[in-house]
């Protein structure tokens, strides 16, 4: 793109800006030149070029601070949107002639730089990507050398002073100016260390899914790997276009003997919508028909985002003949119950003859996760503990855990399916299906129980266990729940109020008028005897609140007490800090889905008359 120095920018920019979503998940917008949602224009225009400069001057600036040098190392990567080239130029040029030293892995996956800047330790890196936004969005991630994205904290501090800089006086033009002051000999020079950079963030992030994978047991590949040899295994992945098609999938998973086939396997190649959920998995749902009919060992599918760090599952079902898709909620389920039994497997986690836990265990999930999670943990005597929507904020939680004296393997937001498997601190489907892989492979053997027997133990379920079992024995094993999905059209709304603490002021008005009213009924039908509303803001849940506007812009739970004193089923609500909309959700203990429709429109119902008090104002 090409810049004018006498462009008058600030009105633009505003316009701009005000399309964009900024917050410690990701700052996300169109940055595709045409506007369209989903684009594949590889232009950007001139604003969206001048916002991703000033966020690569002010990421240039907090890394000089925090490192405490002016020449701070950063490494830039992205997914394969078309916009990504474009905007990755900008930033490039931006962070030379901010000082810093630049490296460049062009299209790499979220958790392979993540990976890299582990071992490598720059002072920071730069992620260029809009997660499962639609293809002619983008955005910027920003992290340091830990290997995941900035604490909420942090990334609050940056988004202000980027705010407080994009208002002053000419910034446009002198922003123009920093861009264009780049050396021309070492923009080439970082373009020309792009293969070797891919190479070592390739390898890297190879030797750490390994690391992450046995955990503290050494030689837990290797049993994976022997009851792949008794008993085959193979997988296939839709990898839509991603980042995860220059990445470490076909290696690693093939080095422990599975079998790997891909469709959309080509970089950019994206052939539907990105959101690995719904109607996206179901190519990966044929695929693996086609596939497992040539060859009955092949019995999984995932599905993957653009930057690679999410990917949600397909599998065989032996009971019904067929491949069917697995909820989201489901899939973090299972990764639960099997590093939580990867735990017990390898001693990390023992009991007394009480069937109490003998050391301090937790898992750590976003506020939408469903309460399936909290009865696995029950089973296991683990804790589990509540941030906000956002990886930033579930992440955070677990170190503060873990600084605390727990032990937190496995934590994530099983409102978006997949899982964060300690020492790693970003989703990756690569994780996700180990997890599943070692549930299957990791089977008893004489006096040592596997992993599904180990659950089935603790969940008191004994007599369910049978040696032959399936992954859809294991299914059938997990606490029956009911959730709303989180990118179905019953948990999708559009709210005119932008004060979100004065809309769940007003919310709280309107249900506890309606629970006067249907109190009785819900007693009768679902035995439902109290409530407890919860507010999650950041790393904080509250519970017990009376005042439901302190949830502010975060996430708000009513949480509905059975006649036992336990919660059997929740309604929740929180504006979206990635996207322009304001999602619900219902979670209901059991298999009746006719209770979760009931309480999903309820919850729709309540949202839309507290916003449409404010237009009626």
């Amino acid at each position: 793109m090409s810049y004018s120095t006498d462009d008058p920018a600030a009105t633009l920019l505003d316009k701009t800006l005000g399309g964009m979503i900024l917050s410690p998940s990701g700052w996300r917008g169109v940055f595709a030149g045409d506007g369209g949602d989903e684009s594949v224009c590889i232009d950007i225009s001139p604003a969206h070029g001048l916002i991703a400069a000033l966020a690569a001057e002010v990421f240039a600036g907090y890394l000089k601070k925090a490192a405490a040098r002016e020449d701070p190392s950063v490494v830039v990567g992205m997914d394969t949107r078309p916009t990504g080239p474009a905007i990755a130029d900008v930033m490039l040029r931006t962070l030379l002639a901010s000082g810093c030293r630049v490296e460049y892995a062009a299209v790499t996956a979220a958790p392979e730089i993540m990976a890299f800047v582990r071992i490598a330790k720059p002072d920071g890196f730069v992620y260029i990507s809009a997660s499962h936004n639609p293809i002619g969005h983008n955005g910027l991630k920003f992290g340091r050398n830990d290997g995941g994205v900035l604490p909420a904290g942090e990334a609050t501090l940056l988004i202000e002073e980027f705010r407080r800089r994009i208002a002053e006086k000419d910034c446009g033009n002198r922003i123009i100016a920093l861009v264009l002051k780049a050396d021309s000999t070492a923009l080439s020079a970082v373009y020309a260390g792009v293969p070797h950079l891919k190479e070592d963030a390739y390898q890297a992030y190879l030797a750490f899914t390994r690391e992450v994978a046995a955990g503290t047991k050494d030689d837990i590949l290797g049993v994976i790997s022997r009851g792949i040899r008794e008993q085959p295994l193979g997988v296939v992945a839709d990898f839509n276009g991603s980042a995860r098609t220059l990445s470490i999938d076909r290696e690693f998973l093939t080095s422990l003997g599975l079998t790997l086939d891909a469709i959309n396997d080509k970089p950019g190649s994206i052939a539907h919508r990105i959101v690995p959920e719904g109607e996206s998995l179901e190519p990966c749902r044929l695929f693996l028909e086609e596939v497992h009919e040539k060859d009955p060992s092949v019995i999984l599918g995932y599905v993957t985002d653009c930057d690679g760090d999410r990917g949600n599952m397909v599998f065989w079902d032996e009971g019904r003949h067929m491949a069917r898709a697995l909820e989201a909620q489901e899939v973090f389920a299972l990764a639960c119950v099997s590093e939580l039994a990867h735990l017990v497997w390898t001693g990390e986690l023992r009991y007394d003859n009480k069937g109490n836990a003998l050391s301090r265990v937790a898992v750590a999930v976003n506020d939408p996760t469903s309460m399936r999670i909290d009865r696995i943990a029950r089973a296991f005597d683990v804790s589990v503990f509540r941030a906000e929507v956002g990886e930033a904020n579930v992440v955070g939680l677990a170190r503060r855990l873990r600084e605390q004296g727990y032990t937190v393997r496995i934590l994530g937001e099983g409102s978006a399916g997949g899982n964060i498997t300690h020492p790693s601190a970003v989703r990756d489907p690569i994780n996700t299906v180990l997890s599943l892989i070692k549930l299957l492979t990791i089977r008893s053997e004489g006096d040592r129980k596997g992993f599904f027997e180990l659950w089935c133990d603790l969940s008191d379920q004994a007599e369910t266990y049978r040696p032959d079992f399936t992954l859809a024995d294991i299914i059938a094993a997990l606490p029956a729940f009911v959730t709303t999905g989180a990118y179905t059209p019953e948990a999708l709304l559009q709210v005119h109020t932008t004060d979100h603490g004065l809309l769940k002021s007003r919310y709280q008005q309107v249900f506890l008028r309606e629970w006067e009213a249907r109190k009785a009924s819900l007693l009768l039908r679902y035995g439902i005897t109290g409530w407890e509303a919860a507010a999650y803001k950041g790393m904080e849940e509250k519970r017990g609140i009376t005042d439901f506007s302190v949830a502010g812009r975060g996430g708000l739970k009513v949480s509905f007490i059975n006649k036992a004193g336990h919660a059997s089923a929740c309604i929740w609500m929180r504006g979206s800090g990635t996207e322009p909309v304001f999602r619900v959700m219902a979670d209901v203990a059991g298999s009746d889905k006719r209770i979760e429709r009931a309480l999903i429109e309820w919850q729709r119902t309540m949202v839309r008359e507290a916003d449409y008090q404010q237009i009626d104002e």
